[in-house]
């Protein structure tokens, strides 16, 4: 009995000081890790920067034919429209978050894009704060809401979120590549978040989804079907099957088990990061997925710390943060900024993890009106054949059978049997958007006025009279099928046609 009023004595005494240790001194032990993650927000952060100046490079070319005046659906309209609905500026504001509320035209929508890629530069160059990071995220947003179908795609609000993350990752005014501030850990730990939410959600839709994902025979089609090949995969889509299926299951690995460990111990942490972002380096080669697969490695670089980080960068940049880790100073502000994020992360995460759980879960899903934390999901069916609509146009005032047409050739679009696939930094909207036939069609009369990002001049500049289109199934050619100067082939056979 002693011995038993002695044990309880001492888990009492235990527990005694536990609960007496002083929460400033915890907080304090805790957010001092973050003096480990220099290395890591300086390659976030520069990363964001590259992502940031791609998609704003993206709409600089592309705004005005898609949400222009004249483009094919018009920003100003929809803007017009929704204002109509809810019936007062306040609440259209809110409903529909955005700068371009406050005026929209075709020199503005310019200007606004290259605005942002010019403060895009300055973040890739190593010069980053918080001001400026919002600036940014507050102009892509503005895009994004404005864009209707071309920004429906789950990339848009991934890299919404995060930018939303990486403006609480460096200080509010020093933007310097290392200020004086320490990286907030809990910062860190949101960014490995919200890579967790991105990879699960992923494999669970494609377990629910299409049962090629779990007979393993999904790839024997995808790189055919996936929105634009590229050279490489070609030779993918005609690898062996048992490569095919052995890919398929190590996607599910990648995506269902692996991001588990992104929140274990150091060593797991690197290796679950070292598989995650090779696994988006391989996507990367293996397609043209616009810039989704460089802002989805951004997340998982949270996985690593700088013990991991000083042995890929430059010296002179280990250095520097070695030097800045030395001299760094806690910020009470900036903790209690990230404590106070984290909560508001904790609370919007609610309804996208009741999304994962659900036996219908829904992908690339906002529930604010801000896109701060959303539910991701990627291929969820995939395509066993591949249609292709080509547009053709004519000037001539009677449609006879020998009435000339002059194709609409996109960039990288796949057409053309004698055109290599490309290898595509800026992807064309057009080109991969599954709403632009019906759009085309829609605006048909609107084409002569509307700059389409063509690879040839389509007129001389006379209106069309009408529009034709063929509906083909684009096959990629065997081993036989290369022409004489090693171009890679597209089958193309003919489905339909019709004139509008």
């Amino acid at each position: 009995m002693s011995g038993f009023c002695s044990t309880l004595d001492a888990g009492r005494w235990t527990l005694r000081c536990v609960f007496a240790m002083n929460p400033e001194n915890f907080l304090g032990k805790l957010f001092a890790r973050g003096n480990s993650y220099w290395l890591t927000r300086f390659v976030i952060l520069r990363l964001i920067g590259f992502v940031y100046a791609v998609a704003f490079l993206i709409a600089a070319q592309q705004l005005l034919p898609l949400i222009g005046e004249h483009g094919l659906t018009p920003a100003n309209r929809f803007l017009a429209s929704i204002h109509t609905q809810l019936g007062s500026d306040l609440a259209s504001m809110l409903r529909v978050p955005t700068l371009f509320w406050f005026g929209i035209s075709d020199h503005a929508l310019s200007i606004f894009a290259w605005f942002g890629f010019a403060l895009s530069l300055i973040v890739l160059a190593g010069y980053a704060n918080a001001i400026l990071l919002a600036i940014l995220w507050a102009m892509y947003m503005s895009i994004v809401h404005v864009g209707q179908i071309w920004y429906g795609y789950g990339w848009e609000i991934q890299l919404l979120e995060t930018g939303f993350l990486s403006i609480f990752l460096c200080p509010l005014i020093d933007g310097r590549p290392f200020p004086k501030c320490r990286p907030p850990l809990l910062v860190i730990w949101l960014f490995r978040w919200l890579g967790f939410r991105i990879m699960i959600g992923a494999g669970l839709i494609k377990l629910r989804g299409d049962p090629c994902w779990r007979d393993l025979t999904c790839l024997y089609y995808h790189y055919e079907t996936q929105p634009i090949p590229n050279p490489l995969s070609r030779y993918l889509h005609f690898a062996p099957h048992w490569f095919h299926q052995f890919e398929t299951a190590w996607n599910h690995f990648i995506e269902l088990i692996v991001p588990w460990f992104s929140f274990g111990p150091r060593s797991a942490r690197h290796i679950a990061g070292i598989l995650l972002v090779s696994f988006q380096i391989v996507l990367i080669i293996s397609g043209n997925l616009s810039f989704l697969n460089y802002v989805t490695i951004i997340p998982f670089l949270a996985c690593f710390d700088d013990t991991f980080l000083r042995h890929v960068l430059p010296a002179r940049l280990v250095r520097r943060a070695e030097q800045a880790a030395q001299q760094s100073e806690p910020s009470r502000i900036n903790n209690t900024i990230a404590m106070a994020l984290s909560i508001l992360v904790v609370y919007l995460s609610i309804a996208p993890v009741l999304n994962l759980v659900s036996g219908r879960q829904l992908m690339n899903y906002s529930y604010d009106p801000l896109d701060l934390v959303n539910t991701y999901g990627a291929f969820g069916t995939v395509g066993r054949e591949r249609p292709e609509i080509i547009f053709e146009g004519t000037d001539d005032a009677l449609i006879t059978g020998n009435t000339r047409w002059k194709e609409y050739e996109f960039k990288a679009k796949p057409g053309d049997p004698h055109r290599r696939p490309a290898i595509i930094a800026i992807p064309g909207r057009c080109t991969s958007s599954g709403n632009f036939c019906t759009t085309i069609v829609a605006r048909s009369r609107s084409l002569p006025t509307t700059r389409f990002p063509t690879s040839r001049p389509i007129t001389s500049g006379r209106d069309f009279t009408a529009i034709d289109s063929h509906r083909l199934a684009i096959e990629l050619g065997g081993n036989a099928n290369q022409s004489a100067n090693g171009c890679l082939l597209y089958l193309p056979m003919m489905l339909s046609s019709g004139v509008f």
